[in-house]
């Protein structure tokens, strides 16, 4: 094997198993020799396009050559001279020239992972793992010791074909307006052959992730990718979620309709494409026939729009602003790169947050103000009001750290509510964008915590309710989870895993559990223990005031956040357990039952779990926020009376997480986390309105009578 650096080193690149060409580093260049994506031909060798569009990052890796060949891959851990650290992961067996030989696979840490493949102390591959598809680059004829034997199973479909990319229709809706298509099909396949199609809709711009969605094609499938009614090339307004269920059945209409489909139509998408797919479901489409759904945005009031019931700030804003500027979306702006997110959130009055921060309206801000309760224009955005309807197998992927979680929540318990068939789940110690990093802000995860098998289990899915081939991937456990804290994957036959014990923590206090300083406990026991003796009897409630005008400023993103100097305010009720003894495994989906009382006529939630380490650090591990007019129901609205107590069920975002020995659990209650929702006013006034805000004495009750607690799901 030539050293590396010397510009005669050659790699071949693949992506999500696809051979795509070779790869070679100069000092002056990185050199392609490219596929031609119909004919499947080997160009001839140029410079890399700086389009090109790998998710690779080749640039680094020839920036870092000389200090790859530079390091002693050996030991444990690995420190480049750049300061890249790698710890040693798994192992490859496989044949290379006729011989046996044994690899090492390097996985990076504190990093988006690039994986590192060394044989015999030299580096031969570089690995990418994604959702769209594993890319790896390796010297020619290693292949066989990378993990790019994922794809090496002979039941998967395998990359056969060329692509033909027939170009764009304008496809008609029901009510006329015409949607941007493109069609990808298999070059090859012998003339008049029916092909199961993959459609995929999207207010990115079709053509933003268009490589990656054809190389379903190159393993056998037709692809429909298609912009949503109002964005890049598809005519109409875009009215986020309102058009989604029934624009994707017209869609699979015409698929259905077209000479090359057998009938079989699957769907893919990812946050706002996972509603879409989520939504489509709900149309009980008969040629759906399998849904792989990641990280999916929820319905509007539960995860987006008005999450909880309030009026969502910088996780909505990012976005709409994002959409607003034009057809096609803004990602400096989504990125908060070009439009403060401090500013945005605190600029008043809601309305016209739009003009002051983009100089022009937003079209789906403006129609969101127009529906201040939920109503009919709300319901019909709303999926898991439909869930009845849902028949196609669907394959739910998310992780704890996902912002969009609790609209992952909204559609597994819609799918287990009506026992849709063949059901899956798979929650990672993930992000927004999964199967990343294994380490985020200061929690760690093992290196198994990224997984090259993501994209592949994506495609058996596919291949199993499509193509019908006999995969087993149906028979598998229907629940796979990764435990933090432990950092092992589980499976079980459920989710919330069926071997959970529900479990009540109960909260108590002396009548001070105002900050972490406060006597604020929480007990495990049952309703039936609720006695004097335990330290929940010694005072029946605490109180707080909460001022909209003094909001709590968390990050507002679902991330292992230290909350340790937020819990010092007055204004958060703290609630922490003794220290444990024996470690305690928290998996499942989570819920509170809290008695509370308001001098408001309105008011909102915020309840928090976390994990506090020995030093006194809490680390968040999941939130939600409720607005308490939408206690009865988010169709039956009812303003409070000022200082009565009112029962509330909250929802909770699922985890799988140890708290380990010499650890405490913590629960905490407030009014306000303003980067994820414009703090209540506490007047029960139209939001957009801006009425001025009142301040408010906030009570929290824990007696026999008003029993508040957290339902924790334990493992044995």
């Amino acid at each position: 094997m030539a050293e590396m650096n010397t510009g005669t080193t050659v790699y071949k690149l693949y992506a999500a198993g696809v051979y795509e060409g070779m790869i070679r580093f100069t000092d002056g260049a990185i050199m392609h020799a490219k596929v031609d994506s119909r004919r499947r031909t080997q160009m001839q060798e140029n410079v890399l396009a700086e389009t090109a569009g790998y998710i690779l990052p080749l640039h680094k890796i020839k920036g870092n050559q000389s200090d790859y060949a530079a390091a002693e891959w050996q030991g444990d851990s690995v420190t480049l001279g750049n300061g890249d650290l790698y710890q040693k992961h798994i192992q490859y067996t496989g044949e290379v020239a006729g011989k046996k030989v044994v690899s090492q696979v390097w996985a990076l840490r504190k990093d988006t992972a690039l994986d590192i493949v060394t044989v015999d102390g030299c580096v031969v591959a570089f690995v990418a793992p994604n959702r769209y598809g594993m890319e790896v680059l390796v010297v020619d004829g290693y292949e066989a010791v990378t993990p790019l034997v994922e794809y090496a199973d002979t039941s998967l479909s395998a990359p056969r074909y060329g692509v033909n990319d027939l170009g764009t229709d304008l496809v008609p809706m029901r009510d006329g307006i015409r949607l941007a298509t493109d069609v990808y099909l298999p070059e090859g396949v012998a003339p008049g052959t029916k092909l199961p199609t993959i459609l995929i809709r999207t207010c990115y711009d079709r053509n933003l992730r268009k490589t990656f969605f054809m190389r379903w094609a190159n393993k056998g499938y037709a692809v429909v990718n298609q912009d949503v009614r109002g964005r890049a090339d598809s005519e109409g307004e875009l009215v986020p979620f309102f058009y989604e269920r029934d624009d994707s059945a017209d869609t699979i209409d015409w698929i259905v309709a077209q000479g090359w489909s057998d009938g079989n139509v699957g769907m893919w998408g990812a946050s706002y494409l996972g509603y879409v797919v989520t939504a489509a479901s709900t149309s009980g489409h008969p040629n759906l026939k399998a849904v792989v759904n990641e990280v999916n945005v929820g319905s509007p009031f539960v995860d987006t729009v008005r999450k909880g019931g309030t009026v969502c700030s910088w996780p909505l804003l990012c976005w709409t602003l994002a959409q607003s500027v034009g057809t096609r979306t803004d990602f400096d702006i989504f990125g908060g790169r070009t439009v403060s997110p401090e500013k945005a959130v605190d600029a008043r009055p809601i309305r016209e947050i739009p003009q002051q921060m983009i100089g022009r309206a937003s079209g789906p801000w403006d129609m969101w103000s127009e529906h201040p309760e939920y109503d009919d224009f709300w319901r019909n955005c709303t999926f898991s009001e439909r869930g009845a309807y849902v028949k196609a197998p669907m394959f739910v992927i998310s992780g704890w750290y996902d912002g969009d979680s609790a609209g992952v929540s909204e559609t597994w318990r819609m799918l287990t509510k009506h026992d849709v068939p063949h059901r899956k789940i798979w929650l990672g110690p993930w992000e927004h964008g999964p199967n990343r990093a294994r380490d985020l802000l200061d929690t760690s995860f093992g290196n198994d915590a990224v997984v090259y098998n993501y994209d592949v289990n994506v495609l058996r899915w596919f291949d199993r309710f499509l193509k019908g081939i006999a995969n087993g991937i149906e028979q598998e456990p229907r629940a796979r989870y990764y435990v933090v804290g432990t950092n092992e994957w589980r499976v079980s036959e459920d989710w919330t895993p069926s071997e959970a014990t529900a479990t009540q923590w109960f909260l108590g206090s002396g009548g001070r559990a105002n900050s972490s300083l406060g006597d604020g406990v929480l007990t495990l026991g049952s309703e039936a223990e609720v006695r004097d003796d335990v330290p929940h009897g010694r005072s029946e409630s605490d109180s707080y005031v909460y001022n909209p005008e003094e909001p709590v400023a968390d990050s507002g993103e679902r991330e292992p956040e230290n909350m340790r100097r937020h819990e010092l305010r007055s204004d958060i009720l703290v609630y922490t357990s003794e220290v444990l003894a024996e470690a305690v495994t928290v998996a499942g989906e989570l819920s509170c039952e809290l008695y509370a009382s308001s001098s408001g006529v309105d008011t909102d939630w915020v309840v928090t779990l976390s994990d506090v380490d020995p030093k006194g650090n809490s680390i968040k591990l999941s939130n939600y926020i409720v607005r308490a007019k939408y206690r009865g129901g988010l169709d039956a609205p009812e303003l409070l009376t000022p200082d009565g107590i009112e029962k509330y069920d909250i929802f909770m975002q699922n985890i799988a997480h140890t708290f380990a020995v010499g650890h405490r659990l913590r629960f905490t209650v407030t009014s306000s986390s303003k980067m994820i929702a414009f703090p209540n006013t506490n007047t029960g006034l139209d939001p957009y309105t801006d009425p001025r805000p009142i301040v408010v004495t906030q009570r929290i009750y824990h007696s026999e009578a008003y029993p508040s607690h957290v339902k924790l799901p334990i493992l044995a």
